[in-house]
């Protein structure tokens, strides 16, 4: 058998070089190791780290997330380098509404997080991406994004005397539609009439029922009121077939109150009036701090106001709602009353004066107690 000699390069080699020799290896490899944890465990090519930007949904469950509930968006960043910002885009139907820029903070090992959140406020579909835009210098890393997550929103019904978030969004979505409901965080009475006036105003069922599908159109902005005579400036509108009353400046309603107007025998008077006469305070008739328009005919509150044309002519309000009804009116405020009050649909604007066949305005009265017309 025949062995071969050492070469005579490594021969020469003392213990103390070898010694050398392997230490320097092993620097080597804890340098790529060092390198491969600061890349995010990836390969060093000599390029930017790459980054890995990922996020999770708090408050969606199944998808889905109550209307006025809050949805937190949570996130991580790998790896972390001080002054790190992301940017988060919310989506609301298919329409990006908000682009956020938020701060990185350093969570542990070589990672940041960082958080921002939103509110269930109307809308359908909501969604959300996050995209980290990478940093130059010498420490650089590259660029990421995260993919996609969607979830519609949960809509519910409100009972009476019900109160939190969604009572009180719902209020401010009513007070967008013009509707007057009480402030505060509970569905309270007023909140009831404002609810029964647009059921009346969208030919649904007439009463004060905050059922799913009316909190939904609500929260949209569906189903408002479109003014028919802006040209009037601050006015007042009274759409009988929808029984309700609608103060407007120009084209932007402000108010919206449920009525009973005058029953078949004794119909509202047609055409456009205007406010001469305000009685504050109940009269002998029952008649609660009443506004005339021409002759007895008149807005006022009752004791008793049905969800159908039931008066000897006048507009009848709640007695709760006419205070401010009261207060809203001034005199020589144009009104302007239309539509058929024994129909679902208003027809369109013909009439060209005010009178209705009556006859010329006789005086502020017409020679007639304003009172005894209701």
């Amino acid at each position: 058998m025949t062995v071969r000699s050492i070469p005579r390069t490594f021969a020469r080699f003392s213990l103390p070089a070898a010694l050398t020799l392997i230490c320097a290896i092993a620097a080597f490899m804890l340098a790529g190791d060092t390198a491969r944890a600061a890349n995010g465990g990836a390969v060093p090519t000599g390029g930017p780290a790459r980054a890995t930007v990922k996020i999770k949904l708090k408050g969606v469950h199944a998808h889905r997330a109550t209307v006025m509930s809050r949805v937190v968006i949570q996130g991580t960043l790998k790896p972390f380098r001080n002054l790190q910002t992301v940017k988060v885009y919310l989506y609301k139907d298919g329409e990006k509404f908000s682009t956020r820029k938020v701060k990185v903070h350093k969570a542990g090992g070589n990672y940041g997080t960082f958080r921002t959140y939103l509110y269930m406020r109307g809308g359908n579909r909501y969604g959300v991406h996050a995209k980290y835009w990478g940093k130059a210098g010498k420490r650089a890393v590259g660029k990421d994004t995260t993919r996609h997550k969607s979830w519609r929103v949960r809509y519910v019904g409100l009972p009476h005397d019900q109160c939190g978030r969604v009572v009180a969004g719902f209020r401010k979505a009513l007070n967008r539609l013009a509707l007057v409901p009480d402030q505060g965080r509970c569905f309270n009475g007023k909140m009831e009439r404002a609810v029964l006036a647009y059921r009346k105003l969208n030919d649904m069922t007439r009463n004060a029922r905050a059922s799913k599908t009316v909190v939904r159109r609500v929260f949209n902005g569906k189903g408002g009121y479109h003014v028919r005579r802006p040209e009037l400036g601050d006015h007042m509108e009274a759409p009988l077939s929808k029984q309700v009353i609608v103060f407007s400046k120009g084209d932007n309603p402000y108010a919206i109150f449920p009525i009973a107007s005058g029953k078949a025998s004794t119909p509202t008077i047609l055409g456009t009036f205007s406010f001469y006469w305000k009685e504050p305070g109940m009269n002998s008739h029952g008649m609660y701090y009443s506004s005339y328009f021409i002759r007895g005919y008149a807005t006022h509150g009752y004791a008793d106001v049905p969800d159908y044309p039931a008066s000897h002519g006048c507009l009848r309000t709640f007695i709760a709602d006419q205070p401010r009804i009261y207060n809203i009116t001034e005199i020589g405020m144009p009104v302007y009353t239309f539509g058929n009050a024994f129909r679902g649909k208003v027809a369109g604007y013909k009439v060209k004066h005010s009178g209705n066949g009556l006859g010329p305005d006789l005086g502020p009265t017409g020679g007639l107690d304003p009172a005894a017309f209701d």
